[in-house]
């Protein structure tokens, strides 16, 4: 099946994990309120591969294009770390093939619905039935937020 991108991807890239990213991370926390005291001690070592993609052979990498999941912290130019080896469960963020189109949406679903809903008002739900061609494509992991 070919898949094309609606409005809300902007593409979607594989994951080649060849390198390590390690860096310290500090054993205290970073204060968002007033500034604290705090030790500078770092705890270990942080492999950003490790963090973000304990399962490289199902990981790939989506950019965002769109405001439909702004209430969900995920932005325009963002990049979505999708595992595609997670089961799709309840209010989970998924990227899903809907109509041969892939979006990201919320998955709602229990005995009564299934829909994708986005995390901006100015989007309706969309509905699944049965009869839907939707097949979800992944489960979003983590978001990549640059400024």
């Amino acid at each position: 099946m070919v898949l094309k991108l609606d409005q809300s991807i902007a593409a979607v890239y594989g994951c080649d994990q060849k390198t390590t990213v390690v860096r310290p991370l500090f054993f205290s926390g970073v204060s968002a309120g007033f500034p604290s005291p705090a030790d500078d001690y770092i705890d270990r070592m942080l492999d950003l591969n490790e963090l973000l993609v304990p399962n490289p052979a199902a990981t790939f990498f989506v950019r965002v294009a769109g405001d439909s999941m702004t209430g969900a912290g995920i932005n325009h130019d963002d990049i979505l770390v999708v595992d595609r080896s997670l089961e799709p469960t309840n209010g989970k963020i998924v990227i899903a093939a809907v109509q041969g189109e892939l979006t990201v949406k919320r998955l709602i679903k229990n005995e009564m619905v299934c829909r994708l809903v986005a995390e901006n008002p100015n989007y309706s739900p969309i509905e699944l039935s049965e009869e839907s061609e939707c097949e979800v494509w992944g489960i979003v992991t983590s978001v990549i937020h640059q400024f």
